[in-house]
């Protein structure tokens, strides 16, 4: 537990340092530049957690290629990436498909779907997609994994680091109104942006359906020993969940409108289930890959 409570570490530290450092930052920039506090104690919380993630890497022994989870040689990887990417869109295409229709989430108001935006939204999708499964998997599924692997065996990592990755997506926006600001601001910014965990109820299905995606992840990871389909199949699926959300939202009349979380109007039970049903033909998919690449390394030694 020791490997798992350092990165805790880091998220604390981060919020610590925001709680210090953002409202002094704020009052000696805003004279000189318009900036948002909300931005600017996000950033500073982002660049402490990313100094504090080098610090740990190292003091870890996680500060080489196969650590972090990129051990194949670059054209293995790029390619077990991109099979990851094409299977994340196959298996949320489907779940994508029943919400629509349902009728669970309807066209926004004033969208129009041509061919243009399709594909603006299909290549910031992407670009999107790509961005958050390299950073999230290189944190969760790279370092974290082998941490906590090393200390505590594959299981107690895929567990752990689920339970994070859940985690990490209810620490929300949070804007303090200008004339509200003032000393204790950094602290007050914490305290909205970690405000869903005062409601676990209210979150409950989201966090249960992100911990199960997070499961999934963790498998794909240790069958694997590597991060190549993890960003691809974490990439996939918010390639299309981010196409989801920019054309359409959930209708709130629909009786069947508990099946969407209140937390985004995407994960929760009807995700959850979903996910229990690809997680076997995920798990089988990379199982197989494995024991063909295991045969193919013993012929060709």
């Amino acid at each position: 537990m020791r490997a798992f409570l350092w990165f805790i570490g880091l998220f604390v530290a981060g919020f610590a340092v925001i709680a210090l450092l953002a409202w002094p930052a704020y009052e000696w920039l805003s004279p000189l530049m318009d900036v948002k506090f909300h931005r600017l104690a996000n950033r500073i919380g982002q660049l402490s957690l990313l100094v504090g993630f080098m610090l740990v890497a190292r003091r870890l022994a996680l500060a080489d290629r196969r650590s972090l989870g990129f051990g194949l040689p670059r054209r293995e990887f790029l390619r077990e990436l991109t099979v990851g990417l094409a299977l994340g869109v196959a298996t949320m295409l489907p779940v994508a498909f029943v919400m629509v229709g349902l009728d669970l989430r309807v066209l926004r108001e004033g969208v129009t779907l041509d061919a243009a935006l399709a594909a603006r939204l299909a290549l910031s999708g992407l670009a999107t997609g790509l961005v958050v499964g390299l950073v999230e998997e290189t944190f969760l599924r790279g370092a974290m994994h082998t941490a906590i692997a090393r200390e505590s065996g594959a299981r107690a990592a895929i567990l752990l680091t689920a339970l994070l990755y859940s985690a990490v997506h209810f620490v929300g926006r949070f804007r303090i109104p200008v004339e509200q600001l003032g000393p204790d601001a950094g602290l007050r910014h914490i305290a909205g942006t970690l405000a869903a965990f005062a409601d676990p109820a209210g979150i409950a299905d989201a966090f249960l359906a992100l911990a199960a995606v997070g499961v999934l992840l963790g498998m794909v990871r240790a069958i694997t020993g590597n991060i190549a389909a993890c960003i691809g199949l974490h990439a996939g699926w918010v390639w299309v969940i981010a196409f989801l959300r920019e054309t359409s939202i959930p209708d709130e009349t629909s009786p069947l409108r508990f099946l969407l979380s209140r937390f985004d109007g995407v994960v929760g039970w009807l995700v959850l289930a979903w996910t229990l049903v690809i997680s076997v033909v995920i798990h089988r998919f990379y199982a197989r890959r494995a024991v063909g690449r295991s045969a193919s390394d013993a012929q060709a030694s």
